[in-house]
């Protein structure tokens, strides 16, 4: 007799599943899961769940995908997780660590904590404090003997629930970055200026440039938030 039995394909994980805490996985709501990130989340909503915390360049899945396989190509360096609505197979939490390794300390290792982000409609079910649980497991299993974050002021008082304590201080150099997109080989030509800005005494356009085959070409810089 043939079997009815959903086939569900093995997902191509950026690590394996072990690697996220038993604990963690088992105080989940029985309607969500932890796992790594896999190489098929594109499609199951990872940037809108990351736009929750910043401004994201959505470049499509195949820069998505590249970018995936570049970050599992560094062994023992970067580890994404996302938390999973299990009925809608789509993301709702999201969170990584990579691993830095140091000459200091007896060639010791740090753990980078980095965009935490959980999706509103499922904020306050203490998913942000799961993923940061879980990242701390994988920091302090691969030999690290601290593991950091940068955080605003209003969420200290959340990091410090989750273990940590405030040191010292951040200090950051913004870059401007100019990003263009041609798919043409026609005279580009300025049409739309967007806005104008001033930053830290150099001055800048915003503005939306276009070809005489309709293709885009936007200058954009990347600001701190």
């Amino acid at each position: 007799m043939m079997s009815t039995a959903t086939f569900k394909p093995t997902l191509d994980l950026m690590f394996a599943q072990e690697l996220i805490s038993p604990e963690v996985s088992r105080l989940m709501p029985p309607e969500l899961m932890i796992r790594p990130l896999a190489s098929t989340d594109y499609k199951r909503g990872h940037l809108s769940v990351l736009s929750v915390l910043s401004v994201v360049n959505d470049l499509g899945e195949e820069a998505w995908v590249d970018q995936f396989h570049a970050m599992r190509a560094l062994p023992r360096t970067y580890y994404s997780i996302v938390i999973v609505d299990k009925a809608s197979d789509h993301i709702v939490g999201v969170g990584t660590i990579f691993i830095e390794r140091k000459f200091l300390r007896g060639l010791g290792s740090v753990g980078h904590i980095e965009d935490i982000a959980v999706d509103k409609s499922q904020q306050g079910k203490k998913l942000g404090l799961r993923i940061i649980q879980a990242l701390t497991h994988i920091s302090e299993n691969s030999g690290c003997y601290k593991t950091i974050l940068n955080c605003s002021d209003a969420n200290i008082p959340f990091y410090e629930k989750c273990g940590f304590s405030k040191k010292e201080n951040e200090m950051v150099n913004t870059a401007i970055t100019v990003s263009m997109i041609m798919k043409t080989h026609s005279l580009i030509r300025p049409s739309t200026l967007l806005s104008a800005h001033t930053y830290q005494g150099f001055e800048y356009d915003l503005a939306l440039y276009y070809s005489d085959s309709a293709y885009l070409l936007y200058f954009h810089w990347l600001a701190q938030y």
